[in-house]
């Protein structure tokens, strides 16, 4: 990846709705350069797509909570499949230290946490859990500053 992909996805992550024309224009390169970047990047598997960012809390769900998962060896893809039918279950991670899955979760409000958890303990071949609740998010999923140093290291190795 070099300076311009990384302007590209930078561009697109502040404005996920932006064309290939509009992109090309904002970056004073060929509409054919851009449209080759991103077919690049998603060959490459850089690029996996441009969901919506969804607040969560404003579509009800208001508690976060995470959780480290001890499985029982040699299961973890029968659990994760297991947790994937736990709607409220958004995203689990295979870790290495004190638990084997740690995942993120979401409720509506306690008792929906309970109930979430609940769900997730009954999996078979989750032998334990250890969950703890989120209080805020002072730093949200990103990558921008992952690309403006790519951006950076780029631009600064052409100027030599």
């Amino acid at each position: 990846m070099d300076a311009l992909d990384a302007r590209l996805l930078l561009l697109l992550t502040d404005v996920p709705r932006l064309g290939v024309l509009e992109c090309a224009r904002r970056l004073g390169v060929a509409r054919g350069t851009v449209q080759a970047r991103l077919d690049r990047l998603t060959e490459r598997g850089v690029l996996r797509g441009f969901p919506p960012e969804v607040d969560l809390a404003a579509m009800g769900y208001g508690l976060t909570a995470f959780a480290v998962l001890e499985i029982a060896q040699g299961r973890r893809a029968q659990v994760i499949e297991a947790l994937s039918a736990i709607e409220q279950v958004c995203e689990v991670h295979a870790t290495t230290g004190q638990g084997d899955l740690f995942a993120r979760m979401v409720a509506r409000d306690h008792d929906d946490l309970q109930r979430v958890i609940d769900a997730v303990v009954s999996v078979p071949d989750v032998l334990r859990t250890s969950t703890a609740l989120a209080l805020s998010t002072p730093i949200p999923p990103r990558v921008r500053p992952l690309l403006q140093r790519v951006a950076q290291r780029d631009d600064a190795q052409k100027s030599r």
